[in-house]
């Protein structure tokens, strides 16, 4: 008697995460990013509003090293944060 499971049929089939969950950086390829973004946490009792960027520079080091799916940046949160367009940025220095 075999005490291996046979599944029959059935076969497995990947799918990707959950929106929200990633892989963990194993490699540390954005721990730089991640530490800065600690440090200014705990150095502002905790409130993330005063470390957006911080937070918007480790979301764009996850992306580049594909370790999270390619967001835009507005729809993660940091429109205001965002570079304005070289037209807009023009137009705005000029008197």
């Amino acid at each position: 008697m075999s005490t291996a499971m046979n599944f029959g049929s059935k076969s497995f089939k990947p799918r990707a995460p959950d929106k929200g969950s990633f892989p963990l950086d194993h490699f540390g390829e954005c721990k730089a990013f991640k530490e800065q973004f600690m440090k200014c946490l705990r150095d502002n009792s905790f409130d993330n509003s005063m470390c957006r960027l911080q937070s918007k520079e480790y979301l764009e080091c996850r992306m580049d090293h594909q370790l999270m799916t390619k967001e835009p940046l507005e729809k993660l949160g940091f429109k205001d944060l965002m570079d304005p367009p070289p037209s807009q940025a023009n137009r705005d220095t000029k008197p």
